[in-house]
């Protein structure tokens, strides 16, 4: 019996940051024909001599594109992507998977709208920064057709470790805002044992090995020790996104006994200039 080759799908890559690099990095890495953009073109310097095709435009890039990842700041970012995309012409049959962390409203509303234009669309946002972007072991949570899930399989392969189809558009950003809730949560913990600890004379790596070996302790904890250890807050994932993570959460009916808490927290942390820095650098506004 002859088997029938699978042709493989041209990928468009839209969004360049501390995380998009690194994925779309994995995707040249896996040899797919890749296309790639980003409003700053020095952040595709990166890209330059791979083999990668580098766009000028939006356009230029989802027409020579199958599949469209984006991966992008906020809402007014993805909404200025994607109302440019919706003004194209020939965008029916392909694929757009926004790995974004933005409104669950947003992101159905693009849903939507793709769907209108004969389009399918994905949101596939993902739990792990920098260094599990750079090592495809991400953990990456779909909303949306199961249909649309099996082609991007291929692809999404190679950017996580793990992946989970929630349910229709817009469930794994539910699934996301719901992580980094959590998430907030435990690096403020954190951040207040480590500061009660050093209060009462204990070393503050000494107590972090005890987290990191206790039911305690977790892959959250261990990524951000060093950081704690080092007093080096480069940002793997930084405040200021959190914080936006924590407001979208509120937006999406968090209101619990630590939510004006956490809110408050994060929001003060920015304001003392933290913004910028690594969400564990939190720690440092609770210093004073």
């Amino acid at each position: 019996m002859q088997i029938k080759k699978v042709k493989m799908k041209k990928i468009g890559w839209i969004g360049l940051g501390n995380m998009g690099t690194p994925m779309a990095k994995n995707l040249e890495k896996a040899n797919f024909p890749l296309t790639v953009y980003n409003r700053s073109i020095d952040k595709t310097n990166d890209f330059k001599g791979t083999g990668t095709t580098i766009a000028d435009t939006i356009a230029e890039l989802v027409k020579n594109s199958d599949i469209v990842f984006t991966m992008i700041s906020n809402d007014t970012a993805a909404s200025a992507v994607y109302d440019e995309i919706l003004t194209l012409e020939s965008i029916a049959g392909k694929l757009f998977i926004d790995m974004s962390t933005i409104s669950q409203q947003l992101s159905e509303s693009i849903a939507k709208e793709l769907k209108i234009k004969r389009a399918s669309f994905l949101d596939a946002p993902v739990a792990g920064s920098t260094v599990p972007a750079a090592n495809a072991t991400l953990v990456i949570m779909v909303g949306g057709e199961a249909e649309d899930l099996q082609t991007a399989l291929p692809y999404l392969e190679k950017l996580g470790q793990h992946i989970k189809h929630l349910g229709p558009n817009g469930k794994g950003i539910a699934a996301k805002l719901s992580v980094n809730y959590f998430l907030a949560i435990l690096f403020l913990g954190l951040s207040e044992a480590v500061l009660l600890g050093e209060k009462n004379g204990v070393n503050r790596a000494d107590l972090l090995e005890i987290i990191n070996h206790s039911a305690s302790g977790s892959g959250a904890t261990k990524v951000k020790t060093p950081l704690l250890i080092n007093e080096d807050y480069a940002p793997a994932f930084s405040l200021n996104l959190m914080l936006k993570d924590i407001l979208l959460a509120k937006d999406n009916g968090a209101d619990y006994a630590l939510t004006d808490a956490l809110t408050n927290a994060y929001l003060q942390a920015k304001e003392a200039g933290h913004g910028e820095n690594d969400v564990i650098s939190i720690i440092n506004y609770l210093k004073g």
